[in-house]
């Protein structure tokens, strides 16, 4: 498919103006209205777009820059767009940039439905651990948060209250692709509480005032719900309450707490210890 005329004519069309109206309702994709109403979101990058396409996740619009024209890469990830129902949109870096808001965008942008589990129908067995983060607002470290559920081989993310958008352009980034390998539930706090009296999993809650070393608690007795507060106010008393752990991670320098996602992965990576391949003196 390397030559225009192997495709149906107005399968791709050639876009350069910032007022075409695909454009504009592509850029407003930034704004999490938008992305509402359109059930909606950007992924930028060749690799994200075929991960997320391998993983049978909804294409709506391919767009690639006219660098991109007569890659094969590019030229296939354009006919499965096609074959999919989406449309295809070659444009100018100009119009990349006011897309992507980078300066130097990346040659492919895709645009895709989101998709969101069910509460209802998370329900933990064997070594399964799931991630329920209250009210996390910096997209960075709820991006961060789902690569790192990813890494660990984590089940998936449950966002509890009023949370940052697991689907804008910040939160996708710092997810390096994982948004479209890692579930995303999301919850109000009764909603949540109410699953938790349905869920026979250890529930584990974060707290600087935790009286268990987060060493020290068995993880392997059944599936792990680890409960992780907010950047500002740490873990509220209704959902400390409802753990069946509180831990705490030890500090010994001046820093008073922990970055969330740090805090996170860190908790994470304990949790999973066991559960994780060992690597070896050849590094394998």
């Amino acid at each position: 498919m390397s030559n225009r005329e192997h495709r149906a004519p107005g399968q791709v069309k050639e876009v350069t103006s910032l007022s075409n109206p695909i454009v504009k309702e592509i850029k407003a994709l930034a704004l999490k209205k938008f992305r509402d109403q359109q059930n909606a979101f950007m992924a930028e990058g060749l690799k994200l777009v075929i991960d997320a396409l391998d993983m049978g996740w909804t294409i709506r619009t391919l767009v690639f820059a006219k660098a991109g024209r007569g890659n094969p890469a590019v030229e296939k990830a354009a006919a499965r767009t096609v074959a999919a129902g989406g449309l295809v949109l070659e444009v100018s870096e100009k119009v990349l940039t006011a897309i992507t808001r980078r300066d130097n965008p990346q040659m492919v942008v895709g645009v895709f439905q989101q998709r969101w589990l069910p509460l209802k129908e998370i329900r933990p067995a064997g070594r399964d651990v799931w991630v329920a983060l209250d009210r996390v607002r910096d997209p960075g470290n709820l991006g961060t948060i789902i690569r790192t559920v990813d890494a660990v081989g984590a089940k998936g993310v449950i966002l509890v209250g009023e949370a940052t958008d697991p689907f804008s352009l910040e939160t996708v980034r710092a997810t390096m692709g994982s948004v479209f390998s890692v579930p995303v539930a999301r919850a109000n706090l009764e909603a949540f509480l109410a699953w938790r009296r349905d869920t026979p999993a250890q529930f584990v809650g974060t707290h600087l005032k935790g009286s268990v070393d987060y060493r020290t608690v068995d993880y392997a007795r059944r599936p792990v719900v680890l409960v992780m507060g907010n950047e500002q106010q740490g873990l509220p008393d209704a959902l400390a309450e409802a753990c069946d752990d509180v831990i705490r991670i030890p500090q010994a320098g001046r820093a008073d707490s922990l970055n969330l996602a740090v805090a996170t992965g860190v908790a994470l990576y304990e949790i999973r210890r066991n559960a994780l391949p060992t690597i070896g003196k050849d590094g394998n």
